[in-house]
């Protein structure tokens, strides 16, 4: 891990930023990949790959790359320094 891979995961932690956006779901759960879209990150489904891979993403604290993770409520993202939390 890079001094800027620690400062990122440092800044995503919570300082820095106002507030996490809610993202309202009405399953058991979402993939990553619908909840980026939902969150108006991305526009189509083939978007999710690239942007997965080209952007840091932590899921609960933890990095994550894959775009069917499963994301259940109370569950925490970070993409880049923008804060969600799926309800």
């Amino acid at each position: 891990m890079t001094i800027c891979d620690t400062i990122l995961m440092y800044l995503c932690s919570g300082l820095g930023r106002a507030q996490m956006k809610e993202i309202s779901i009405t399953t058991p759960y979402i993939k990553l990949g619908q909840m980026l879209k939902i969150a108006g990150l991305i526009q189509t489904g083939g978007e999710e790959k690239v942007f997965v891979t080209s952007h840091k993403i932590l899921v609960n604290g933890e990095l994550e790359n894959r775009r069917g993770r499963k994301l259940y409520p109370n569950d925490k993202v970070d993409v880049d320094l923008q804060g969600f939390l799926i309800k």
